[in-house]
């Protein structure tokens, strides 16, 4: 791995209104090569808008989908890329040549090539399916990336896999903070007029964004992602309205060791940067602990409990996290 220099965006999206949110995208990027970035991470289907999505029925959603990679979003997600020389992965909504839907996340790269995750646990709609692969490739960077969105981070599995398919960096897209949950121990929302009064009284909205409701949770879990398995990790959220709900956008961006590199609580649209010191991917605890593994133990954690629910079905049964 080279050494990289990487920014984590939040921004409020507008929902549905695809122009306006790649109108941002763009203005972050030209503000993100002028800082000498060279890779920049957008939040979880910032293009579209997210949370609404679950009141849709299926042809309104089918109608903000695109084909990948020929749809209008990537062509200009790689003009981007191509003008600036840097790196960029951003969330929309997939329709593949079935007709079926994604959450999907792109990576357009100054080289041309594009590639894509779609989302393993999606659940925000009934009329959209989950990916079954996971996702690592090479950038013009001199470092692999992975890619893993939302709730794919929560499920230890899926960073380990990751990992061990050889990222260097795991970009992690969000909408995530302030939701609605059937576990009191966990997030809640977060009163909207805070966020309308967020100019006049910035310090309220962002002692929630500070706490339980946002990163106090993070922390919880993030870092040790990045620690266990020895890789950076690139938090990108929504902040702001999305639809009902708050959320707490708290970009981030954490070193090998779980250690945080770049932060912000801002209840505004922000971008954190922070250069990924190559010399960390060597010998470090999460590498050490990879290599101790014994895989001829492992065999239970790939056999069904019983317990297991598809989660788009448990959600919308009143069953989802």
């Amino acid at each position: 791995m080279n050494s990289v220099k990487v920014a984590s965006v939040q921004f409020e999206h507008k929902d549905g209104d695809k122009s306006a949110n790649v109108d941002k995208i763009e203005a972050f990027v030209i503000k993100a090569a002028q800082e000498g970035v060279d890779i920049i991470a957008f939040p979880e289907c910032c293009v579209t808008g997210y949370w609404f999505l679950r009141n849709l029925p299926r042809e309104q959603i089918l109608a903000l989908a695109e084909h990948i990679p020929d749809g209008d979003t990537c062509d200009k997600l790689l003009t981007l890329s191509k003008q600036h020389s840097i790196t960029i992965g951003a969330g929309l909504i997939e329709v593949d040549d079935k007709g079926d839907l994604y959450n999907t996340y792109v990576g357009a790269m100054p080289d041309g090539k594009l590639e894509f995750h779609r989302k393993l646990h999606t659940f925000v709609s009934e009329h959209m399916g989950s990916g079954s692969d996971f996702t690592v490739f090479d950038t013009p960077h001199g470092c692999k990336v992975g890619v893993l969105i939302c709730y794919d981070n929560n499920l230890i599995e899926n960073t380990r896999i990751t990992a061990l398919k050889g990222a260097d960096i795991i970009v992690a897209p969000h909408q995530t903070g302030g939701c609605r949950t059937q576990d009191p121990n966990i997030m809640g929302i977060i009163d909207m007029s805070l966020w309308d009064n967020r100019q006049s009284d910035p310090e309220s909205i962002e002692r929630e964004f500070k706490g339980d409701k946002g990163r106090g949770w993070l922390l919880r879990w993030l870092p040790s992602r990045a620690h266990d398995s020895g890789v950076f990790y690139i938090f990108s959220n929504g902040v702001g309205k999305d639809d009902d709900e708050v959320r707490t956008g708290n970009a981030m961006i954490i070193d090998t060791y779980g250690r945080i590199l770049s932060e912000t609580w801002a209840a505004s649209d922000q971008m954190v940067t922070a250069v990924l010191d190559a010399g960390l991917r060597k010998d470090n605890t999460g590498q050490r602990w990879i290599t101790a593994r014994r895989p001829s133990l492992y065999g239970p954690i790939t056999e069904e409990t019983g317990a297991e629910v598809d989660i788009r079905t448990a959600r919308f049964a009143g069953k989802g996290a």
